[in-house]
């Protein structure tokens, strides 16, 4: 069974709620249907039941089992709950009641109040208009600080990771991140690994040095960042700083990072900054032929996911499913975890 289909299968097992407030989207109510259809989750829809009554028959696609919600439902307590949760970087009253027009803004608000479990947009709009009100509303997870955006990567040579599926991180949010938020990173990829994936982590700090070969700030950070993970998750199997190389290849692991338990056989790696990131999952894609599946955003207190605006009907399934089983991990697998990983 694929990644995709695994993560399916687990996302049967609970019938999560995950809102689609992009509901002008013709992609996201072809999407829906499938998703009700497969099982793969509960799909609420914000909007008049007038209007999809009237799209069903002009496209002849199926809302059957989605629930559809008026923005008029819950107005004033959710006009109440943003303006408290607000008031104090100068939210008026008004401005709350003007936000939760905004469908995007509605949605991470039925998230908050536990009204739905998790929420995906972005079909329509930008990546910061889908992050704000998530990080406004939603907010990252206790103890941590930064929402980054992890890929799967889907790799065709099976000697890599575990065979050949890996997690790469942040390759989507952050532009430099300190060495404290590398290390959150490093943390709730590894959660990721484990709830989503199934994998038990092996995590990489990523560097153009191995174990002190090279002397730089930057090789600085990363250090750093591995002992602050390590202290402050010390269940976590992390190790640091490991080129690409020592991380993925056992031979040259054992020869730069001798005793290390991860190098050489790596199945999260955390990439230094944005930029090596985003290049190194685009060099995986192009050179190596590997599928990349994501971004993921990981650290948010309840799951919020963005897709492309360039994404299918089958991107946008597929994302649900993701987010559905990251649902399912705040109630289940991820409590444990972070007992698991943090110090007491």
């Amino acid at each position: 069974m694929d990644v995709l289909a695994q993560i399916k299968e687990k996302a049967r097992r609970f019938k999560t709620r995950i809102v689609l407030p992009e509901s002008s989207d013709l992609r996201v109510l072809k999407a829906a249907g499938e998703i009700e259809r497969l099982g793969i989750a509960h799909v609420v829809l914000l909007g008049e039941k007038g209007y999809f009554t009237r799209i069903e028959r002009e496209h002849n696609i199926s809302l059957d089992g989605i629930e559809i919600v008026s923005q008029t439902k819950k107005f004033n307590p959710y006009r109440d709950l943003l303006y408290n949760l607000r008031k104090h970087k100068g939210l008026t009253y008004e401005e709350a009641g003007g936000l939760v027009k905004n469908p995007l803004y509605y949605g991470a608000l039925m998230v908050k109040a536990g009204d739905c479990d998790g929420m995906v947009a972005g079909s329509l709009s930008p990546t910061a208009d889908v992050l704000r009100p998530a990080l406004q509303i939603i907010k990252t997870a206790p103890g941590i600080s930064v929402v980054s955006g992890a890929f799967i990567m889907i790799i065709p040579n099976k000697d890599f990771g575990d065979d050949g599926v890996m997690l790469f991180a942040d390759c989507a949010v952050n532009p430099d991140p300190t060495a404290e938020q590398l290390a959150e990173i490093a943390y709730t990829s590894a959660v990721t690994a484990k709830s989503l994936l199934g994998m038990e982590p092996r995590v990489g700090m990523l560097s153009f040095s191995t174990k002190g070969s090279a002397r730089h700030e930057k090789v600085f950070k990363v250090r750093q960042a591995t002992e602050i993970a390590r202290q402050r998750y010390p269940s976590l199997v992390i190790d640091g700083e490991l080129q690409a190389d020592a991380a993925l290849v056992p031979s040259v692991g054992r020869y730069k990072a001798p005793g290390s338990q991860v190098a050489g056989r790596v199945n999260v790696l955390i990439f230094p900054d944005l930029q090596s990131g985003n290049i190194g999952y685009k060099l995986g894609q192009r050179l190596a032929n590997a599928e990349a599946i994501g971004p993921v955003l990981q650290g948010m207190a309840k799951p919020v996911n963005d897709l492309s605006r360039g994404c299918s009907e089958e991107d946008i399934v597929n994302v649900v499913a993701i987010t559905a089983v990251q649902a399912q991990g705040n109630k289940t697998a991820v409590p444990e975890l972070l007992f698991s990983l943090t110090k007491k």
